[in-house]
């Protein structure tokens, strides 16, 4: 990542960061007794900065410390959200109440006991949330469509694809989860797998402490593996990423197509960050499609489902996306939404076929509350 785009991009995430935590620090400390206040202070302070410091710690030292701080921070951060939205919602209930008294008398005349009877309520249902939110982070289902190409593939009538996308290889989403996705796929007998994106999650230390990637190996297809980079591979350092990833099974495409045994394409899309991040400028679509022979069948990985339009425009039969987690968080989905023209699922446009996949992993809290995690398997039907 470039000096000054880090700096930009990291100093607003800290403040916001900072801001929310002192925030809920300064709600919650008044509930708390006098002689466990400064216990609860430097508490506090430990869980909020965990994250941080264990990402920062990662960068130097690799060990049992900085994966406890991660994981304590990751939790956090989700506890943090949905701490923060209740809190929210009370601060609201207590402005209508300032601008029109409509509370019980059992709480306007003793504020400090509902105040403690509030505080356990929102205690419980961030707990449920969290917990809940974990639990479905296990439960992998496989999505499948079946869909019609309306072209010729030489001698291939049918195409089984698996594509996995987010997997957010490290310190969170580590060797035994790799092992399981591998697992799940193979089991779905594919063709080809796709890997759409955020492969590697930022720093690739961690995969190489635990060679995390070793499970990439076990991946079999007939016509092989192919991987795209995603805005993780950036922020983390993308050559070390992409190197990683050739010497585990994964080939990857970056800015430019496969022709696979005459049949079809594969396009890879460098991710729309690049500039962001590292510089690169990639490659306008129209650019990539001028020796594509259009007649086949073309499969197109981009990691950012922006711009989809572009897809339809260059003869694209079938865009293959992730990144959005569909929020990840319940109630950011409702946001990811209005961001993007497909945050999720399948929609046909014209002639081209677009599926946007909530990923198999995710960033930060190993929490799912508005999406579970998810591979999709395509059956692609080759028409004349």
């Amino acid at each position: 990542m470039k000096l000054q785009q880090a700096i930009i991009f990291f100093g607003i995430v800290f403040t916001v960061y900072g801001l929310v935590n002192y925030y809920i620090f300064r709600r919650v400390v008044s509930i708390v007794p006098d002689n466990f206040r400064t216990l609860f202070t430097v508490i506090f302070i430990f869980i909020a900065i965990s994250y941080i410091a264990g990402r920062f710690l990662e960068n130097y030292w690799i060990w049992y410390v900085s994966d406890f701080l991660v994981w304590v921070g990751s939790f956090w951060i989700a506890i943090m959200f949905y701490t923060l939205l209740c809190l929210i919602v009370i601060d609201l209930f207590r402005l209508i109440n300032h601008l029109l008294p409509f509370f019980p008398s059992v709480v306007a005349g003793n504020p400090e006991k509902a105040k403690r009877f509030i505080a356990l309520i929102v205690a419980i249902l961030v707990f449920v949330t969290v917990v809940g939110g974990f639990l479905n982070t296990r439960l992998i289902t496989t999505k499948r469509y079946n869909i019609n190409i309306y072209k010729s593939a030489g001698e291939l009538h049918s195409l089984t694809i698996v594509m996995a996308s987010d997997l957010h290889l490290g310190t969170i989403n580590g060797k035994s989860f790799a092992y399981n996705v591998v697992d799940r796929i193979n089991k779905l007998k594919p063709d080809i797998v796709l890997l759409a994106g955020d492969i590697i999650d930022e720093d690739i230390k961690p995969v190489l402490r635990d060679n995390v990637g070793e499970a990439l190996l076990e991946l079999k297809a007939k016509y092989g593996i192919y991987g795209i980079t995603g805005n993780h591979e950036y922020i983390g350092g993308v050559n070390d990423a992409v190197d990683y990833l050739l010497k585990h099974n994964v080939e990857m495409i970056r800015d430019g197509y496969i022709k696979i045994d005459n049949s079809f394409y594969i396009v890879g899309r460098e991710d729309r960050d690049s500039k962001r991040f590292a510089d690169y400028n990639r490659k306008p679509l129209s650019k990539i499609m001028e020796t594509v022979d259009r007649s086949l069948p073309i499969i197109m990985m981009d990691h950012q489902p922006f711009n989809l339009v572009e897809a339809r425009e260059n003869g694209i039969d079938l865009q293959l996306s992730g990144h959005t987690h569909n929020g990840q968080l319940w109630p950011l989905n409702y946001i990811v939404g209005k961001i993007y023209e497909l945050p999720w699922g399948y929609r046909l446009i014209g002639n081209t076929h677009y599926i946007v996949s909530c990923g198999v992993g995710g960033w930060g809290p190993p929490i799912r509350t508005g999406s579970g995690p998810e591979i999709i398997k395509i059956k692609l039907n080759f028409m004349k």
